[in-house]
């Protein structure tokens, strides 16, 4: 998620840090090539040349001049403007009081419309909502029966009827069965087309009419770039939206639509998904974003997804195991297992400050390669590693698919990262609990020295 610019802008700041002392002419040098920067991301050139207008106004302000840091502060004023840009954004749905919340969802084929009301739900129904979903897509074969699975999966109810019946009324009806059923969010899956056309919004309209939606959400595909922020302010115009959902944030983004649709279209961006399974969805916030795009981390989304996956109880085993240098392979496989739960490791490290840049030298394939070592240990192996001796070591790397030096210099590391914790006191709180260290490390654990 936008590495390019990412990459880009850090380069820039890089380049006006190693100066001795910014005046006003090389400021401005760098603040064009943050210009260029954005423009190649995909940037809506309106929007560039307002935000580097406002950014030029505070940078080469005495202030930044005679600044200690001058390269720091204008850090800080891109990274203000940046938030600024994107947000403010309240992530709340409003409820309604006199009967189910009701959400429509808009937005052109191939967004990730149906798996996103799926996704919506899920997330809702952790905040404490009884959703329903509505399929109300009549229009792209399949649809229906899509929905139906997802829901399928979460346990989730779906209301939906046989073809024939006009989306509004399927609506309609979904709402009267909603509060028959003691469901109290409405999420309606409605139908897309390949472009926006007068049918499409005359039945979207009609749907707004029929079940007063407290919310309408557009659901836009950033790789769509210009495309997105195009359909964006046709979509505000005819139903006036309250807020945009940004599917496909982990493909090959340039960044373009999250910069820009909130200031053409005065609707934030309020959710993200960020990946194909049904939790990768997350509220969208812009002081966050900045953060990771000038390579400053992300550090609060990084507990967050530690509170949802690691067990705090494990984690505090483990904690006390590493003081005693008792850490054994099974102990390891564990908490890797529960780290591949929070996400993509390259977007794990991205979040954490002050490395952001080492992202691409991560090869998730060395994880990988090192889990498949310790799966093909036997359970008393993992627990007690001086028990594998040659034969051992042959037969773990015919099962793993690996060569015995690459057994040998995971054993070695893997003892030598043992004595390297112990001692090591107290670890990082990331909440409530301890998480234990080490995991760091075992991108290199295996490799033959």
């Amino acid at each position: 998620m936008f590495d390019s610019i990412a990459d880009s802008l850090q380069n820039i700041f890089r380049k006006l840090g190693i100066r001795g002392k910014l005046t006003e002419k090389n400021i401005q040098e760098g603040l064009r090539e943050v210009r260029v920067a954005l423009l190649q991301a995909d940037v809506n050139y309106k929007v560039v040349k307002d935000f580097i207008d406002r950014v030029t106004i505070r940078a080469v302000g005495t202030e930044v001049i005679r600044s200690i840091q001058p390269a720091q502060q204008i850090i800080k004023i891109v990274n203000d403007e940046l938030v600024s840009l994107m947000g403010p954004v309240d992530h709340k749905i409003p409820t309604n009081p006199k009967g189910p919340t009701v959400v429509m969802m808009a937005g052109l084929q191939g967004s990730g419309k149906t798996t996103t009301c799926a996704k919506l739900a899920n997330f809702a129904r952790g905040k404490g909502f009884m959703p329903l979903l509505v399929a109300a897509d009549i229009q792209r074969p399949a649809a229906v029966k899509q929905l139906q699975i997802l829901g399928e999966q979460l346990g989730m109810p779906v209301y939906a009827e046989e073809k024939g019946t006009r989306p509004a009324k399927i609506c309609e009806r979904a709402v009267a069965h909603a509060i028959q059923n003691n469901r109290n969010l409405v999420i309606l899956d409605t139908a897309g087309r390949l472009h926006i056309d007068k049918a499409l919004m005359d039945e979207l309209k009609d749907i707004v009419e029929k079940t007063v939606p407290q919310q309408v959400f557009l659901v836009s595909d950033a790789m769509t770039g210009q495309d997105a922020i195009n359909s964006a302010k046709e979509f505000n115009e005819q139903l006036s939206l309250d807020g945009i959902i940004l599917t496909k944030l982990d493909g090959d983004a340039r960044g373009g639509a999250a910069l820009s649709i909130k200031a053409v279209t005065g609707k934030p961006i309020k959710y993200i998904g960020v990946g194909e399974k049904i939790e990768q969805f997350e509220e969208f916030h812009p002081e966050r974003m900045a953060s990771r795009i000038l390579g400053m981390g992300d550090i609060v989304s990084l507990v967050e997804k530690a509170q949802q996956t690691i067990d705090i109880e494990q984690a505090k085993k483990i904690e006390e195991k590493l003081r005693k240098q008792e850490l054994n392979f099974q102990d390891f496989l564990d908490q890797f297992q529960q780290m591949k739960k929070m996400g993509p490791l390259k977007e794990l490290i991205g979040m954490i400050p002050g490395i952001g840049r080492m992202v691409k030298d991560v090869d998730e394939n060395e994880f990988k390669r090192v889990e498949a070592i310790i799966l093909s240990m036997t359970k008393d192996e993992r627990q007690h590693p001086e028990i594998i001796d040659g034969s051992r070591r042959n037969r773990i790397a015919r099962g793993s698919g690996t060569s015995v030096p690459e057994i040998n210099s995971l054993i070695k590391q893997f003892r030598e990262m043992r004595k390297m914790m112990k001692g090591m006191g107290k670890f990082q709180k990331l909440f409530g609990g301890k998480i234990p260290g080490g995991l760091g490390q075992l991108g290199q654990l295996g490799k033959p020295e």
